[in-house]
C-alpha cells in the first residue's frame, strides 16, 4: 500500500509549475541526477500522464518495464559518482513512467480523470523502489486532477521535510501562473520547499 511504500523513502519533492514550458521536467531530472551522483538512492516518478518526456529527458525512450512479485522494477540509469570518495553501488536512479508502458511513444493519451488517478495510484502502490533517499515526482503543469490525486494520496503518510518545488521563469504570465500554484499548495497545506526561477538572464 501507499504507506508501506513511503515507509521506504526519506524524502519526498513534488516538482510542480503554473504553466508549462518552463523547464520543469528538466528541472525534475537535472535535480534527481544530481543527488544520485551524490550517493544518494533517489527515484523518479512521472505523473504527467498524458506528456510524459522523462523517458527521452534521460535517453530511456523504448525501454520496459518488467513486473515481478514484488512489483513494478523501475528503469534505472547508470550514474557516475561526482567523486572518487563515493561508493558506485550508492549512486542509484530508478525512473517510472507512463512513457515506458504505452507501445508507441507518438500515441496520444486520452484518458479521463479517473483512468489517470487509477494509474497514480498504481505507481504509488506497486512500483517496487525498494528503500530510497529521495524520491522526485515530477508533475504536469497547472493543478489539474494529476495534483489532486497525488497530494490526496500522499499527504498524510508525508513528513514534515516533505513538499513541493515550485518551477517558473520571469516572464509576468509565467509569475501569474506560480502564484496559482502556490495558493494551489496552501489550500491542500502541502509544504514548499522552495520557488526556482528558470531561464533567466541578467
Amino acid at each position: 500500500d501507499i504507506k508501506n511504500t513511503l515507509s521506504k523513502i526519506s524524502n519526498t519533492i513534488l516538482v510542480l509549475s503554473g504553466k508549462g514550458g518552463v523547464g520543469k521536467s528538466t528541472f525534475s531530472s537535472q535535480l534527481a541526477f544530481g543527488l544520485a551522483k551524490k550517493g544518494n538512492r533517489v527515484g523518479l516518478l512521472d505523473v504527467d500522464i498524458c506528456g510524459p518526456s522523462i523517458p527521452l529527458m534521460l535517453g530511456l525512450r523504448g525501454q520496459e518495464v518488467h513486473q515481478s512479485s514484488s512489483g513494478w522494477s523501475p528503469v534505472y540509469v547508470d550514474v557516475e559518482p561526482e567523486s572518487e570518495s563515493i561508493n558506485d553501488e550508492d549512486c542509484e536512479l530508478g525512473v517510472m513512467s507512463i512513457g515506458f508502458l504505452v507501445p508507441d511513444q507518438d500515441s496520444a493519451i486520452i484518458w479521463r480523470g479517473p483512468k489517470k488517478n487509477g494509474l497514480i495510484e498504481q505507481f504509488l502502490t506497486t512500483v517496487d523502489w525498494g528503500d530510497l533517499d529521495y524520491l522526485i515526482v515530477d508533475t504536469p503543469p497547472g493543478t489539474s486532477d494529476e495534483h489532486i490525486s497525488i497530494v490526496q494520496l500522499m499527504k498524510k503518510y508525508m513528513k514534515p521535510t516533505d513538499g513541493a518545488v515550485v518551477v517558473t521563469t520571469p516572464q509576468e504570465v509565467s509569475m501569474m501562473d506560480v502564484r496559482k500554484e502556490l495558493n494551489f499548495c496552501k489550500q491542500t497545506k502541502l509544504n514548499v520547499l522552495g520557488v526556482v526561477e528558470n531561464v533567466h538572464y541578467d
